[in-house]
């Protein structure tokens, strides 16, 4: 196992300078004279060997395990992937200019020139390329250093009129809050993510759903922030579930003993927040005489080795009648691959999920909405309807591995429910 994390580590560390020595040919072709070659040589040496420092640390980290910050190994992870998303980019426009050059030297000794051409342009074609590379790359590295400081903790709420056929009369109005994804062991700035809680409770939602990942990895990291969204509350209840990083599944134990623990308390953190945590069983949600069903299942994911958990048999059995059926479900291919394709669960009108953050980087607005989730999800951010279903699937609260958001800005969902 250490040899493989060495052979992962020096690989890391042989890809970045190779990048870096690529990326330097472009900034040579665009110094003007000897003087600010040197001095630009001497800078870039000294911002590449510091980056090598960094990244031979991180990797002795990966390999030794010491004991150092969460945050620290995530923010400077974070860094150094921006820097060298810019690098890369700028390393495309660099490779066109190789290839043409190439196909040049290939044409010309195939067929020699019988007079050698002067170019007159302004611009070498390799400067324009170079110099089009290293703006080209500036662009993910402004974007992804804001998406740290601005986008991660920019709560949007997201007003959604939810029409349900069959409706009560009594539930025409219900408003119902949704979070998803809180994924507590990535938030460093508490203040902020107290005012996104505030933001959640002046709107006064009737009954609020969690649909999953309160964690990354372990229990103890919702500690610090339990004191925060024990502050939610609805008159009807808060009603919650797990997702595929509550399990524990992600993270070496000591033992099954272990691991086992830490999902007990991690139960025990949501029923200490006021939260009703729900696996694989069903609640009655009511007002005056009639009443709608509230369906909780464990996490269910068809992509990679998610677990499937999820039963929703199981959470059915014995549920008295409704006239409107909702379901909690972490992963939307739950919906997907589960719930749009048996005929016994058709009646099943409208599903909550999360699980895609939108891939916390994409373009939403009123013209366009592309974010790379929706390669792997066809239903990655908002509300779809297919036939006499839907599914609401939640940008996500919080953040994993890139602590920030590009685009796709954290989200609290308000549910107008309504009579279709």
């Amino acid at each position: 196992m250490l040899e493989y994390k060495i052979a992962v580590a020096l690989t890391i560390i042989v890809f970045v300078l190779l990048v870096d020595l690529y990326s330097w040919q472009g900034f040579k072709t665009l110094l003007r004279n000897k003087s600010a070659k040197t001095i630009q040589r001497l800078k870039y040496i000294h911002y590449t060997f510091g980056v090598f420092v960094i990244i031979l640390f991180i990797s002795t980290i990966f390999i030794t395990k010491l004991q150092t910050s969460h945050y620290f190994r995530t923010y400077v992870s974070a860094a150094l992937v921006i820097v060298y998303i810019a690098k890369l980019i700028q390393c495309i426009f660099l490779l066109i200019d190789d290839i043409q050059r190439l196909l040049r030297w290939v044409a010309i000794k195939l067929n020699p020139p019988k007079k050698e051409v002067q170019n007159k342009t302004t611009i070498t074609r390799a400067k324009f390329l170079a110099t089009t590379g290293s703006l080209a790359g500036g662009i993910p590295l402004i974007a992804l250093t804001k998406g740290i400081f601005k986008g991660a903790y920019d709560y949007q709420i997201h007003r959604v009129p939810l029409y349900l056929k069959n409706l009560p009369l009594a539930f025409e109005g219900l408003k119902v809050g949704q979070l998803s994804d809180i994924h507590t062991g990535s938030l460093l700035d508490k203040d902020s993510v107290h005012k996104g809680i505030q933001m959640l409770m002046q709107e006064k939602p009737d009954v609020v759903f969690f649909t999953g990942d309160l964690v990354n990895n372990q229990t103890d990291e919702a500690y610090e922030l339990m004191n925060h969204f024990s502050e939610v509350k609805a008159p009807m209840g808060v009603f919650s579930i797990f997702g595929n990083h509550d399990y524990g599944d992600y993270v070496k134990w000591d033992s099954t003993l272990a691991k086992e623990q830490n999902l007990k308390d991690l139960v025990k953190v949501h029923k200490d927040m006021g939260w009703h945590l729900m696996r694989n069983d069903h609640v009655m949600l009511e007002k005056g005489s009639e009443r709608i069903a509230l369906i909780g299942v464990e996490n269910w994911g068809d992509k990679g080795r998610f677990q499937k958990f999820g039963d929703l048999d199981m959470a059915m059995d014995k549920m008295p009648d409704a006239p409107v059926k909702l379901l909690l479900s972490h992963d939307p291919s739950h919906f997907d691959k589960i719930v749009m394709q048996q005929p016994h669960y058709k009646d099943i009108q409208a599903t909550f999920s999360g699980h895609t953050h939108g891939f916390q980087f994409g373009i939403e607005n009123s013209f366009i909405k592309w974010s790379p989730s929706q390669y792997l999800y066809p239903h990655w951010a908002g509300l779809y309807k297919e036939g006499n279903q839907q599914i609401y699937v939640n940008r996500g609260y919080g953040f994993l591995g890139y602590p920030g958001r590009v685009g796709i800005l954290p989200e609290i969902t308000i549910f107008e429910l309504r009579r279709a």
